[in-house]
């Protein structure tokens, strides 16, 4: 059960009541606002008399109520007094604190399995079973996000993203290792793309703001049904990684947008290999220049027009030529040809790959 929830429910009950109130779990741990100190000094007492009286127990000025589940102690909750108010509150506590535990065991059990799923440790036979049992919608659109903390910063981001999606059974948010925060957003009606886009903003922002933590954000496909998020988690996963090695000033990755660089990353290095020694002559991209390599960039983002980029540069017309000349004088690739120029960038591209050398998934 979500601790703070917990105490949040005690203490505005606590006020309500106008008396102190608590639970102690089936282990001994107590939790009340003020946690009274003659309880905590004899709990292991009170647990013996309430598991042998079964009911209600009158002790230490409280009435103490168990809770049991086929005859084990779930756990006991407490109201300061022994008259019959305090056993009319000590039963609302109850069905109350019972209420929560069973909302937060439930979203326990489905959250375990939907990590299950993205972990693939569950047959995909057994999916639709267990998906029944749980009350999940099988066939209700779903997409995965999933968030890496950039930082070695020791916080914890799962709190505050957690903090971003209201308390329901159609979200999930699952921390699989400190660092890496999984999100499955069911689309509800009328949910776009534009608008899981806007949440990873939201994210990104949120933790930038509150805990000055960097994330990175991958979004995978929509998942048409449960089973398939497996496969938005592994496209997310690497929407993070191509986006590090082609984009690595991107915060937010959408597997949908990876273009060529999604082809590029599932190639085997060997092959990338091979593809450059034979556009290019020995060693004849890595001889240019840094200053070369930006005007190349920049005469890319201006759809291969030399008045633009010569503007954008400031620099001569003939400057840019000059500096084109040179690239097809070391290449043997006229830039100025839209053949040449493509080939020229998937092989930056695969140059960028084998040099960041990423893990693959």
């Amino acid at each position: 059960m979500a601790s703070k929830y917990l105490n949040t429910m005690l203490y505005q009950l606590k006020e309500a009541f106008g008396r102190k109130i608590g639970m102690i779990d089936y282990t001994g741990y107590i939790t009340s606002p003020g946690n009274p100190a003659e309880i905590d000094a004899n709990v292991s007492l009170i647990l013996s008399k309430c598991e042998a009286a079964g009911g209600a127990v009158h002790y230490l000025g409280y009435t103490f109520l168990p809770m049991e589940t086929r005859g084990k102690l779930e756990f006991v909750s407490f109201v300061e007094g022994e008259d019959a108010s305090a056993a009319k509150f000590a039963e609302i506590l109850t069905i109350s604190i019972d209420n929560m535990k069973q909302f937060y065991d439930d979203k326990f059990d489905k959250t375990n399995f939907i990590k299950n799923i993205i972990m693939d440790n569950i047959l995909p036979g057994d999916v639709f079973v267990k998906s029944k049992e749980l009350h999940l919608s099988y066939e209700a659109s779903r997409v995965v996000l999933v968030v890496k903390k950039n930082d070695k910063k020791d916080l914890d981001v799962f709190d505050i993203i957690s903090g971003i999606f209201p308390e329901n059974s159609r979200d999930f948010v699952i921390d699989l290792d400190g660092s890496t925060i999984v999100i499955v957003k069911e689309m509800r009606d009328g949910m776009v793309f534009k608008d899981i886009e806007k949440m990873a903003r939201s994210i990104v922002d949120t933790l930038q703001a509150e805990a000055m933590v960097n994330v990175i954000v991958g979004i995978g496909t929509t998942a048409g049904n449960i089973r398939d998020i497996a496969r938005s988690f592994k496209e997310a996963n690497i929407a993070i990684e191509v986006g590090r090695v082609f984009d690595n000033d991107k915060k937010i990755v959408n597997y949908e947008n990876l273009g060529i660089g999604r082809l590029i990353y599932q190639l085997p290095t060997t092959l990338c290999e091979l593809f450059l020694s034979e556009v290019f002559k020995k060693d004849s991209i890595d001889s240019l220049d840094q200053e070369t390599l930006f005007t190349i960039q920049k005469f890319f983002e201006n759809n291969l027009n030399v008045s633009e980029t010569s503007r954008q540069l400031y620099v001569h017309r003939n400057t840019l030529v000059y500096r084109l000349d040179k690239v097809q004088k070391i290449t043997g690739l006229d830039l100025r040809i839209f053949d040449h120029a493509i080939v020229f960038k998937v092989a930056l591209m695969v140059k960028k790959y084998l040099v960041a050398n990423p893990t693959k998934m």
